[in-house]
């Protein structure tokens, strides 16, 4: 895997759970920008898709396993896609707030990613 994609969408969605997080303290819902703020961190995680892909068809191997590795890889696509849509449900602060809490999650998936890879 590529290092620095990993930290690019770990910090990416950090920074996506903290503009999210602000907006829920000020009592607000997710609005246009953020779900422009949510694309970029889900494109970042369909990059790091193809390239786990490539890198698997190229002979690579995780040390952890390769189904444990595609299935975080599938899980760190569809998480902020998720908690997008249940913002959409809740456009009160919980919208935000539930956001936030994805991206944190999301991060998250990310350094387990990279261990399973042999980080």
């Amino acid at each position: 895997m590529l290092d620095a994609l990993t930290i690019a969408t770990s910090v990416a969605a950090l920074a996506l759970a903290a503009w999210c997080g602000f907006a829920a303290f000020r009592d607000q819902p997710t609005k246009d920008w953020h779900f422009i703020g949510m694309a970029v961190v889900t494109l970042l995680t369909v990059v790091q898709l193809i390239v786990g892909i490539v890198q698997l068809t190229g002979g690579n191997e995780p040390e952890q396993g390769t189904t444990l590795f595609v299935a975080y890889l599938i899980g760190t696509v569809c998480a902020i896609p998720a908690v997008a849509f249940m913002s959409l449900a809740e456009r009160t602060r919980w919208g935000s707030a539930t956001v936030a809490a994805g991206a944190v999650v999301l991060a998250v998936l990310e350094v387990r990613l990279y261990d399973i890879w042999g980080g």
